[in-house]
């Protein structure tokens, strides 16, 4: 059976977050490059653009930048760096949009990183050994922890590289990557370290706030889907609920019946997208397995 969301797929938000941040990268190196050959140091380069985009720990520079809280979350110039946050975020993002849908990732991945960057900035003024090190923070590592431990309080032993004795479960894979840098926060660098594991308990409280019905992230959807709407007043969205747990049609809502018909497949692939394939009934769970058997998905 082929479910939606499909890496790859325009509505995935795990797609969009990686082409943000590969688009960055590609962007910044590109005027690096430039920097480069035409024999300008390349200290000018961290002057004059890179400076503009990562998170300061200066107060009076974060005053007058006050954006770079958000931006700092996507800039990578580090070709190691970048590969291993969008490795990390790939792995943890597809599992959490499996169990979610589409409408987490996103918030998760700002919470951890916003939380993260004002962690960095106060930690670093408060602690001078921490100050030490470097006076900027940039990269998806706050914004890639919270979503990492988000996905590992949603599902802790859900099983990856199955096989392995029957697959390694999460929370082992995650134990881990916190504890690197639990490691690094007795060192120069414990600013950076601290801004991650800021953003891994966000994530925990985040899902945590899931399960008992207050859903932070859903004024983020409310206001992108106005803004959406706003300039495509063609198309129109529905309101996210954390009450509904249902895909809602725009057509003629279509009647239980044994016949599997296409139009009943999208809508339950659609369920998928916008809630995770864990809220369909096992009668819906059914009836795409027949659907799949017979080569109508």
């Amino acid at each position: 059976m082929n479910k939606r969301p499909l890496f790859g797929a325009d509505s995935n938000a795990l797609t969009w977050l990686i082409i943000i941040n590969a688009v960055v990268f590609v962007l910044l190196n590109f005027i690096k490059i430039i920097y480069y050959l035409t024999d300008t140091p390349v200290a000018f380069f961290d002057t004059q653009i890179l400076n503009w985009w990562v998170l300061s720990n200066n107060p009076d520079t974060f005053i007058t930048r006050p954006y770079t809280l958000l931006t700092y979350m996507f800039t990578q110039v580090s070709v190691f760096g970048v590969i291993a946050n969008m490795l990390w975020l790939w792995m943890f993002g597809y599992i959490l949009q499996d169990l979610t849908g589409n409408r987490k990732l996103i918030p998760i991945y700002l919470y951890g990183g916003v939380i993260g960057g004002i962690v960095f900035v106060a930690t670093t003024n408060m602690f001078a050994g921490f100050a030490m090190g470097t006076p900027y923070i940039m990269g998806a590592g706050a914004a890639v922890m919270a979503v990492a431990v988000a996905t590992t309080t949603l599902a802790p032993d859900y099983r990856l590289f199955q096989m392995i004795n029957g697959g390694i479960p999460l929370w082992i894979i995650t134990l881990i990557y916190v504890a690197i840098d639990f490691a690094f926060v007795a060192s120069a660098n414990g600013g950076y370290a601290l801004a991650h594991l800021s953003g891994a308990l966000i994530g925990f409280i985040f899902i945590k706030q899931v399960q008992r019905g207050n859903d932070w992230g859903e004024w983020m959807v409310r206001f992108w889907y106005w803004l959406d709407d706003l300039f495509n007043p063609e198309k129109k969205h529905s309101k996210p609920s954390r009450e509904q747990h249902y895909y809602k049609a725009t057509g003629t809502p279509y009647k239980k019946t044994p016949n599997i018909t296409q139009q009943r497949v999208d809508a339950l692939l659609d369920k998928i997208n916008q809630k995770g394939y864990h809220f369909l009934t096992d009668e819906e769970k059914d009836f795409l397995k027949k659907a799949s058997e017979q080569n109508q998905l």
